[in-house]
């Protein structure tokens, strides 16, 4: 069954919303984002979030001893990297930390997503590509790029309640990423998350 990503959370109701739906995971932004969130502010949501549902810190090009902090904390069960983060970079990391680590991979072609598959993270993000900012575009790319992809990825971009069932069909990922889809005027919108996520299930419990 498809895992169900809803990124970029910030608020109390927007845990009420997906305490209710249910997802597998959400995403807290701690990079320069319009839905960047302070870890004193994020730890507050994890303690109201569902056991049942894991968070996920979003990280550009970060100091390593923040997010090894962020960890300890307690604020985060997986880390997830969205810049120029190298082979170097997630070894240093992951001797400081013992989360699984997320690697978003903006596509351009097919060997943007062979070349992240080196490196040393337990899961892909295949996200479109921007040379202005890493990712959050609301934009779709061509998911027939995706082909055999040896690690497990989130499929990301674009994806809302009219093209999800659609990208799934094609591109069979390991998870969904959601975030702009379930928007209304910037912000997180409890019945749009209620309704992709009931898309989804249902949809896959049918087959």
């Amino acid at each position: 069954m498809t895992k169900i990503k809803i990124c970029g959370l910030t608020r109390v109701c927007d845990i009420e919303a997906v305490n209710e739906a249910l997802p597998d995971f959400v995403g807290f932004v701690f990079a320069d984002s319009k839905r960047r969130i302070k870890p004193q502010d994020a730890i507050g949501l994890k303690n109201l979030l569902d056991k049942k549902i894991q968070a996920v810190g979003v990280f550009v090009n970060e100091d390593i001893a923040n997010i090894a902090d962020i960890c300890l904390r307690g604020i985060i069960d997986i880390v997830q990297l969205h810049g120029q983060e190298d082979v170097t970079y997630m070894e240093k990391l992951q001797q400081e930390i013992e989360k699984p680590v997320i690697k978003a991979v903006g596509v351009r072609s097919r060997e943007d997503i062979r070349a992240a598959e080196t490196l040393t993270c337990q899961y892909l993000l295949l996200d479109t590509y921007s040379a202005k900012q890493a990712g959050g575009t609301g934009k779709t790319f061509d998911w027939n790029i995706v082909d055999e992809v040896k690690k497990p990825y989130f499929l990301a971009g674009g994806l809302n309640s009219n093209n999800i069932l659609q990208a799934i069909k094609t591109v069979r990922p390991f998870g969904v990423d959601i975030s702009s889809g379930v928007e209304v005027n910037g912000f997180k919108d409890k019945d749009k998350i209620l309704e992709i996520v009931k898309l989804i299930r249902s949809t896959e419990q049918k087959r």
